[in-house]
């Protein structure tokens, strides 16, 4: 038996590095004609078009991974099955669930090379594919509102630890290559939603550990009527004068100051995420920007499906390939090899599309992300089960 595993094992893997690779060429020479445009402009040239899609490659690979091993191991056991090898293997004692558990020992192979490139490779060259594509925009990009970039921390008491004392909504009008902020707006509130604060600042750069500098910068603070005493009465300290101006308000005063220090949640880190794809973000940023989107109260079910898709996915290879043992079956009277192929490239389309239609569901629906993001991968697996028991009954 370990020499059929072996045998199974390189023509399998010989294949699926064909088809990857196929796809690989296929999808980074439509990562390149979208960026082509860009070349000769803000001294971005072909070779930095070439390095930018090269950096986009372990992501590509981490995607196309299922399908390129669905329509792998079909050419294998159509192969297989054309040679009548496979019926000499089962004549020899070979069962279905032999067979089965060799297809599961090589696609765990293959879920472990996308684990790495999903979690380990392209976390690292994705961020440095984006700095290229900023460059290539010249220099700076802002999200897709016409205002920049949103997002929303807490205000806590001792820096980013004690009690909330309010919230903060931070915006950003354009992010440099660098990671330097360019137009910067804060608007901060209190707990019962009455401004307090909002700061403008030309520039920010981060310096560690939660913390801000912000150069330029204009701070214009807001002090709500029912916090001031009236005029010319005198209120023990901590007291508060009810009014009916309840969200009027009662003073406003402006300084300018070359340099202020913000402490803050938001990291370069969950702006880099902020504005990301979820599809390209490891599995690890996505539960930390969903966590973080969780605390400040803002909707997470995007990411929590990105989430459990990033975590599922890789063993959906499983799945398909168990989808591919029924063609080791089918004689050669029942198609040839190249039907095989793309009946297995349908399958893999297939997959794709539900998989992006469950996706969508489970932003829409109140259908758990769990189910979401496994349910293909379940009604794919009946479908192998089914065709399993079909070809033994046949």
């Amino acid at each position: 038996m370990k020499i059929l595993q072996r045998y199974f094992a390189v023509n399998i893997f010989q294949a699926v590095a064909f088809v990857l690779a196929a796809f690989l060429a296929l999808v980074a020479f439509m990562d390149l004609t979208s960026i082509l445009p860009s070349v000769g402009k803000n001294d971005f040239g072909m070779q930095h078009a070439l390095l930018y899609v090269l950096l986009l490659v372990p992501g590509n690979v981490y995607q196309v991974m299922p399908v390129a091993a669905l329509i792998g191991t079909i050419y294998t056991m159509a192969q297989f099955a054309s040679s009548s090898e496979f019926t000499i293997m089962r004549a020899s004692s070979m069962s279905t669930r032999q067979a089965a558990m060799m297809l599961f020992k090589i696609g765990a192979v293959f879920v472990l090379v996308a684990f790495v490139f999903g979690e380990l490779i392209t976390p690292r060259t994705a961020p440095i594919a984006e700095r290229m594509r900023l460059t290539a925009k010249g220099g700076s990009v802002s999200a897709e509102f016409r205002s920049g970039m949103w997002t929303k921390d807490s205000v806590h008491a001792d820096g980013v630890r004690g009690n909330i004392t309010g919230s903060r909504f931070f915006n950003v009008r354009r992010i440099a290559a660098d990671g330097q902020l360019e137009d910067v707006r804060l608007y901060e509130f209190d707990n019962n939603m009455r401004m307090r604060s909002v700061v403008t600042a030309a520039r920010g750069t981060y310096g560690g550990n939660n913390t801000w500098r912000l150069s330029d910068v204009t701070e214009t603070m807001f002090a709500n009527s029912r916090e001031l005493p009236a005029p010319g009465s005198k209120v023990p300290a901590g007291q508060t004068i009810q009014s009916t101006y309840g969200q009027e308000t009662a003073s406003v005063s402006t300084r300018k100051l070359d340099s202020y220090v913000l402490v803050s949640e938001i990291t370069p880190k969950i702006l880099s995420v902020s504005r990301s794809d979820p599809e390209r973000m490891s599995a690890a940023e996505l539960a930390v920007y969903t966590r973080h989107l969780a605390e400040n109260r803002q909707e997470t079910e995007r990411f929590k499906v990105a989430f459990w898709k990033k975590v599922i996915d890789p063993f959906s290879i499983f799945v398909l390939m168990a989808l591919a043992l029924p063609f080791a079956y089918l004689h050669t009277r029942s198609g040839g090899v190249s039907l095989k192929i793309f009946i297995g490239i349908m399958i893999g389309v297939s997959f794709l599309l539900i998989n992006s239609l469950f996706s969508h569901l489970g932003v829409l629906t109140i259908l758990p992300a769990f189910l979401t993001a496994v349910a293909p991968s379940l009604l794919f697996l009946l479908m192998a089960l089914g065709a399993l028991w079909w070809v033994e009954r046949h």
